[in-house]
């Protein structure tokens, strides 16, 4: 017998075996129905899974919100038995859920797929959620697997990778998956689904195999939430950052160097503009900064390790008959400007900022707008402190992060990657220590975190910030590594207070992540309407008839300059309703109207973007509202 304890603290009694689907029956045929997945002691379980032990049980009804990645996973089911029931001959790769959907891999042999073939895949995907097929869980042997995908050679070749043990499989129908589960307990549940998009993809990821075809897809809980991610997705077409790069004249990327982004005039001021908001908060936390060269010879990337685990994202050279390598990584070179002098506990925490570009060989097919490239500006900073100040020093870093996020407007959850199982360096006191550390920062401010248990890198434990833009995406941009292998490998050290050496303990942190991609995300986080301050042209003057208001808005515009304003005289000879509407649309924060009122009561009228409201107000109440706005940086 298991005792079985339910949300409302109530026990009973069932035999070792029951399912969830059986303790619902017992309760209510009614409830039974409703249910798609269960909750055992706080991990889900499928419907039909046979519990052994006693514990907690929660049951789950179709519809409820926040089981999207089971929702997708179970979807990427029933793609994968609407393709084999179109295509019997198909064989599949992988079909996992991803943030906000899932993908399905698949080899159709000569049959390719277009954007056209969806609506017929999706008819039937709608008669199998119609049929309310059954999603059973089996139990397998290795051998029993191999049979049951003997046809299949993807499935096999997963399955001869698997240690002799259970093997799950899904059966729904007639068709039958490979996977570990849990799934819905019906094809009902996943009425509110859409596909989207076919690209190409090698199995596992490797050019060097076959190309199969992917199919995109998503599902929710519900048709309102379905409808939402649809809008939201068709507001991300228009809000793309390459297409509102080139309209607002921000950055060109040229045939001549693929990858490798041009800054134009208006993009070099948003630059610059968010680059000196970098120095001077990170001035402020006291930050020194440095620069170190582009290129360094290959010994120091042999130091590192670098050159044996990178090369081949590596750009290199040969000076001097000696061979040299454009850095991908700002690391290394910091780690020479430590051992420059020699340092003391007194020194620390020493916080040392270097915004320096790097250079990766990316994939030509894995480019993409300033999202990836092949060079870029990593804000970076190595801080080198002892293993007492890293509680500490993490909740300075969680302070500065949560600032500077806020500043934009964007959201963010935390996340900690502890220890490997097997590759790791250092000692385990030392790491379990230092996880303490970092956990017991976030504990000690009040923050939730995800714990993402042996996702640690090899060197140390590390902290994700993941941050949720306007249109509900998840980005990953700042990281805080806490490293134990480069101090070593570069044999860096310290006094301490008895006059010993000792190891530093060594933070890498990166808030933006890089200029570039931070960038690209905020003209899409915008969608291309910066706040004032970041807006690389502030306001556009626009005088009513220019032979009797130019004089009035060319010292107007010397007066705006004077005060470090960015503004220009539109004085082309063009319609003034056409000179507004295109300063609508190139997204410029406040447009000024000057005739004769403005002129004569030495006034101004303006029009905020995205408003058809006028106010007109005098010249030096109009200064001191923008340059409150700018000092405030918008809030």
């Amino acid at each position: 017998m298991v005792k079985i304890v339910f949300p409302d603290l109530s026990e009973k009694e069932f035999e070792s075996g029951v399912t969830p689907l059986e303790i619902a029956n017992s309760i209510s045929v009614s409830l039974a129905k409703k249910c798609m997945v269960a909750k055992f002691n706080d991990e889900l379980i499928d419907m039909s899974q046979h519990i052994t032990q006693d514990g907690k049980i929660e049951l789950i009804h179709g519809g409820e919100e926040g089981y999207e990645d089971l929702l997708n996973h179970s979807c990427a089911h029933m793609l994968a038995q609407a393709i084999k029931q179109l295509y019997p001959n198909a064989m599949f790769g992988v079909g996992p859920a991803i943030e906000e959907g899932f993908y399905y891999d698949l080899d159709l042999g000569d049959v390719k797929l277009t954007e056209e073939d969806l609506p017929k895949i999706e008819k039937k995907m709608q008669a199998l959620v119609a049929s309310g097929e059954n999603i059973e869980r089996m139990v397998v042997s290795k051998t029993e697997a191999l049979e049951l995908f003997k046809n299949d050679v993807y499935k096999t070749e997963l399955i001869q990778e698997l240690e002799n043990g259970v093997i799950t499989v899904y059966k729904q129908g007639e068709f039958m998956d490979l996977c570990r589960g849990p799934h819905v307990s019906s094809t009902k549940w996943l009425k509110n689904f859409k596909l989207l998009s076919i690209s190409g993809a090698y199995w596992k990821g490797d050019s060097k195999n076959h190309q199969l075809q992917r199919i995109y897809g998503t599902c929710f809980a519900s048709e309102k939430a379905l409808k939402e991610h649809l809008n939201n997705l068709e507001e991300r077409k228009k809000r793309d950052h390459r297409k509102l790069g080139k309209e607002l004249d921000l950055f060109m990327i040229s045939e001549y160097g693929p990858g490798f982004p041009f800054w134009l005039p208006n993009g070099m001021i948003l630059r610059r503009t968010l680059e000196n908001f970098w120095y001077k908060i990170h001035t402020d936390a006291g930050y020194q900064f440095v620069q170190t060269p582009i290129m360094l010879n290959k010994e120091l990337w042999e130091i590192s390790g670098h050159w044996y685990n990178y090369k081949e994202n590596m750009y290199t050279s040969v000076i001097d008959e000696k061979e040299f390598a454009i850095k991908p990584m700002n690391c290394p070179g910091g780690m020479l400007v430590y051992k420059n002098d020699i340092h003391s506990y007194r020194d620390f925490p020493l916080r040392i900022g270097e915004l320096g570009l790097v250079h990766r060989h990316e994939a030509s097919g894995a480019l993409n707008g300033l999202f990836r490239v092949r060079n870029f500006t990593q804000d970076d900073a190595h801080i080198f402190i002892t293993e007492d100040q890293i509680e500490e020093e993490i909740g300075r870093l969680i302070d500065l992060y949560d600032y500077i996020y806020k500043v934009f407007n964007l959201s963010y959850h935390i996340e900690l990657s502890t220890r490997p199982l097997d590759k790791y360096i250092g000692e385990i006191a030392t790491w379990d220590k230092a996880e303490k550390a970092l956990a017991m920062a976030m504990e000690k401010k009040g923050i939730k975190y995800v714990l993402n248990p042996g996702d640690g890198a090899f060197y140390g434990p590390k902290l994700d910030f993941k941050l949720r833009d306007s249109m509900n995406r998840i980005w990953q941009c700042g990281t805080i590594q806490l490293d134990m292998n480069l101090p070593e490998r570069f044999d860096l050290n310290y006094i301490t207070e008895n006059g010993d050496k000792k190891r530093p303990i060594m933070l890498h942190r990166a808030l933006f992540g890089s200029i570039e991609r931070f960038i690209g995300i905020l003209i899409e986080h915008y969608a291309g309407v910066f706040p004032l301050w970041l807006a690389p042209r502030q306001m556009i003057i626009i005088p009513v008839n220019n032979e009797v208001h130019l004089d009035y808005a060319k010292e107007l515009e010397l007066l705006l300059k004077d005060k470090d304003i960015r503004v220009t005289v539109d004085n082309r000879d063009q319609k003034m309703n056409y000179k507004i509407r295109e300063s609508q649309m190139k997204k410029i924060p406040y447009t000024l109207i000057v005739g004769d009122q403005e002129k004569n009561g030495n006034m101004v009228t303006y029009r905020h973007h995205g408003s058809n409201e006028s106010v007109t107000i005098l010249v030096d109440d109009f200064v001191a509202m923008i340059e409150k706005e700018i000092k405030t940086l918008g809030k």
